[in-house]
């Protein structure tokens, strides 16, 4: 049984040109549906699509200084929905940035580079085979 399903990918990022090319290099995947969002309020407005994976920019507030920022963006998305994976992107290469997402319970954290789409490629399809297999686990468990 395989599944023709494409993963739901919401990218929340306040730098247009970086969404832009983000969105486009997944949906030449041909494996994504994408959507964008430039603020945290506007992708926690679009959550009840239930979106398999989010990509959420660290500091999203630098545009609009009153705009949510990543982590607390991050906080709201896991008290609607605590399983869902969300990989945090940032311009700072900082390891306290990185173990503060995680502490806020990021499933990953990738610093913007050219090598980042290739990483985030890579980590959505471990996420995805993870909650695959946490799904069946949990299946089997249930019937015991």
């Amino acid at each position: 049984m395989v599944s023709n399903k494409k993963t739901t990918l919401f990218l929340v990022d306040d730098d247009a040109l970086f969404l832009k090319s983000l969105e486009i290099d997944f949906m030449q995947l041909n494996e994504y549906t994408v959507k964008t969002f430039a603020t945290g309020e506007l992708c926690l407005e679009n959550m009840a699509t239930s979106p398999d994976v989010i990509i959420l920019d660290y500091h999203l507030n630098g545009i609009d200084k009153a705009a949510m920022n990543g982590l607390q963006t991050l906080d709201r998305i896991k008290s609607i929905d605590p399983d869902i994976p969300i990989i945090m992107l940032s311009a700072q290469d900082k390891i306290e940035v990185a173990v503060n997402c995680m502490h806020h319970k990021a499933s990953d954290y990738v610093v913007k580079s050219e090598t980042a789409f290739i990483r985030m490629q890579k980590i959505i399809t471990a996420l995805l085979k993870l909650n695959k297999i946490q799904k069946e686990l949990n299946w089997y468990v249930d019937r015991m």
